[in-house]
């Protein structure tokens, strides 16, 4: 399974359900768009390492941008920003998803409900 930024946060918040979700994954996988939104909303070098150390305590795989990740998340900005204002880096991150057959778990299922092509599991914190 591969897990939304939002899931990541709310287990740093302490919230014990997405951390039990989380737990009871066999894979634990994020996008690297994911590991650079984690990082980019860090306000320090001490909370960077903190979402280090959660991602390795957590045993996390982080997947590359790839060609056809790449691809398909430009054709997902094509075909869904107008209609459904799907931002960049939630294509990147359905399309991560989609390119290696994985289940992406996120708490923001209005930002991806419209990829028809992409197993959604919605978090509800």
């Amino acid at each position: 399974m591969i897990f939304d930024t939002d899931i990541i946060i709310w287990v740093q918040r302490g919230n014990e359900k997405a951390a039990k979700i989380i737990n009871s994954s066999e894979e634990r996988i994020i996008s690297v768009y994911t590991y650079m939104e984690l990082l980019q909303l860090a306000p320090s070098k001490q909370h960077h390492k903190a979402i280090k150390d959660t991602l390795k305590q957590l045993n996390f795989s982080v997947l590359p941008i790839t060609q056809n990740i790449g691809h398909r998340a430009a054709i997902y900005v094509e075909e869904y920003t107008l209609s459904h204002h799907l931002q960049a880096g939630d294509a990147i991150i359905a399309a991560t998803a989609v390119e290696n057959n994985l289940q992406l778990n996120t708490g923001n299922g209005k930002h991806f409900k419209c990829i028809k092509d992409l197993d959604l599991k919605i978090f509800k914190p």
